[in-house]
């Protein structure tokens, strides 16, 4: 086996550490061979807490992995669904007056927003740069425009960012391990990826993914990831809601939810079983309460998460696409009918499930960008002595 042929991943969430090994063949394709999941240690909150038991729990994996392999690995690509991350979208102008655009003009325009990024976010650092828009004469260009006439261009960046002592805590670290960090990818960003490919280059949509004690938002635009939110809150609170409400235990709460009809065979007269009572007794409840119960909490929720979030209006105004993803320990088709309708919001917007990504595909996902590049992003390498400009051109013109 080649040394050449391995590549090392680690994806950091907010409750695992998850070590990956891809072995790239001889005809280019790509396998994850090796997973090692660990509970995580030394984050909270979003932030690094204990560097030193951060830090031994790295170094000592990565020996056992490089062990395990005979193999030194010199470089790792982190994937992050974890840290407090910040979107901006800025976008520059020129003025042409029926002349040529050149290099020069858009050089100007890129230097610009980064300066403006850089002076506003002192504190911050680059981890995504996304090529949002280009607008000639106000209509839309799908690549650079380099050589074209017009009167008036913009071009509209979105950038991603860390805080920088979240960088440089995640560098040291690394540093240590004699690991250097070849690149840092948004596990959002990949998820992103993956359903714009397998849904015929779909390039606008809401991503809402509801996890058992915490959901998300992503808004995607151009192949673009331009904003995400976080909420603390997951399918455990409705669970608890019925619960609540009906008396009952959450088991017999989530073996109702397993059994009971969909939603459109419900009566107003239907009474649930005996059967659904395995651990407690009987107890006449109508499943139209639990349908009520359930929609009524749903209906809460995707009005935080985005009906009423002030963060997303603007974006609503371009996009009535919505993909969904339920990963949760407890999962049901009762459930999932229940999401789908709710964000439905009665045929203002399309709301489909899409398969939750697995591990192997995020980190297939990730092993095309960072050798192969993204449609329409500039991807900042860690310790690169190139310019963005400079990564920018060749881009779009090697």
């Amino acid at each position: 086996m080649r040394n050449s042929s391995l590549n090392l991943y680690l994806e950091i969430n907010t409750s695992h550490l998850i070590f990956f090994i891809g072995k790239i063949e001889e005809e280019k394709n790509f396998e994850v061979i090796y997973k090692l999941k660990l509970p995580i240690c030394g984050i909270t909150n979003n932030r690094i807490s204990d560097l030193e038991k951060f830090f031994n729990t790295l170094k000592e994996n990565i020996y056992l992995i490089e062990q395990k392999f005979n193999h030194t690995f010199k470089e790792i690509i982190l994937i992050l669904d974890n840290f407090n991350i910040k979107f901006i979208n800025l976008t520059g102008f020129k003025k042409l007056n029926g002349s040529q655009i050149l290099r020069e003009n858009i050089t100007y325009i890129l230097n610009n927003l980064k300066s403006c990024v850089d002076e506003i976010e002192k504190r911050k650092k680059v981890l995504h740069i996304f090529n949002s828009k280009f607008y000639l004469d106000n209509k839309k260009i799908e690549n650079l425009p380099v050589g074209l006439f017009g009167d008036f261009y913009s071009h509209e960046l979105s950038f991603i960012l860390i805080n920088k002592n979240d960088y440089k805590n995640l560098k040291n670290i690394f540093d240590k391990c004699n690991l250097m960090i070849k690149k840092i990818l948004l596990k959002g960003f990949l998820e992103g990826s993956i359903i714009c490919n397998k849904n015929n280059n779909q390039d606008i949509f809401f991503l809402i993914k509801i996890e058992e004690k915490n959901s998300k938002i992503f808004y995607f635009e151009n192949n673009s990831l331009k904003m995400e939110e976080s909420f603390t809150f997951g399918t455990d609170i409705l669970i608890k809601d019925i619960s609540k409400i009906t008396s009952l235990k959450i088991e017999t709460i989530k073996n109702i939810l397993n059994k009971i009809e969909p939603l459109d065979e419900i009566k107003e007269d239907d009474y649930l079983e005996k059967e659904f009572f395995d651990h407690e007794s009987y107890r006449k409840i109508k499943k139209k309460l639990i349908y009520d119960i359930t929609l009524s909490r749903l209906e809460e929720l995707s009005e935080i998460i985005i009906f009423k979030n002030i963060n997303f209006q603007y974006y609503k105004k371009f996009c009535k696409n919505i993909f969904l993803k339920l990963n949760s320990k407890f999962t049901c088709e009762f459930l999932k009918e229940s999401v789908q309708k709710t964000f439905c919001q009665s045929g203002k917007f399309t709301a489909i499930f899409v398969d939750d990504c697995s591990e192997d595909s995020i980190i297939r996902a990730a092993n095309e960008i960072v050798h192969f590049g993204w449609k329409s992003e500039a991807i900042p390498i860690s310790q690169s002595k190139k310019s963005l400009i400079t990564r920018f051109f060749e881009k779009f013109f090697n």
